[in-house]
């Protein structure tokens, strides 16, 4: 798990090329004025999602991990409370395979992103995202799905 600011992706050229290629993708692409959608960086190996929601209250975020994919999710504009942890034993109540996604009872330790933060989550990063910071409110962010 890596949590930063885009203005430091330089720290982390050579995790993998496709890391840098989404870390370029943020720091190049103007993310504000960008639609709501699907987008291929590199074919089926990154892909960018953006996406805009009002933050959940801390009961109805969903903690989660992913098999076959790192997350990059990056704040376009707004702030959000992120659970994190570290998957060990945990055992998933719900996992569905076909959108790489394990659902897991939510015991992490929230995280502050705002505007312009990024957190990168390797399959063993558990996270919960979405959820407000103080009062409910609109989010704009960018998840990469990365293949592994």
């Amino acid at each position: 798990m890596v949590i930063d600011k885009i203005e430091n992706q330089h720290l982390y050229v050579g995790l993998s090329s496709r890391i840098d290629k989404a870390l370029n993708y943020i720091s190049k692409t103007d993310l504000v004025n960008t639609e709501i959608g699907k987008y291929e960086i590199d074919g089926q190996n990154v892909i960018a999602i953006v996406q805009e929601y009002i933050s959940k209250n801390p009961e109805d975020a969903k903690q989660e991990s992913h098999f076959e994919h790192i997350d990059i999710q990056y704040i376009i504009s707004g702030e959000e409370m992120m659970g994190l942890g570290i998957l060990t034993n945990q055992v998933p109540h719900t996992v569905i395979h076909e959108k790489d996604v394990a659902f897991y009872p939510n015991d992490s330790t929230p995280f502050k992103l705002e505007k312009g933060m990024f957190a990168i989550l390797y399959p063993n990063d558990l996270h919960c995202p979405g959820m407000k910071c103080g009062e409910n409110s609109k989010v704009k962010k960018l998840v990469v799905k990365i293949r592994i």
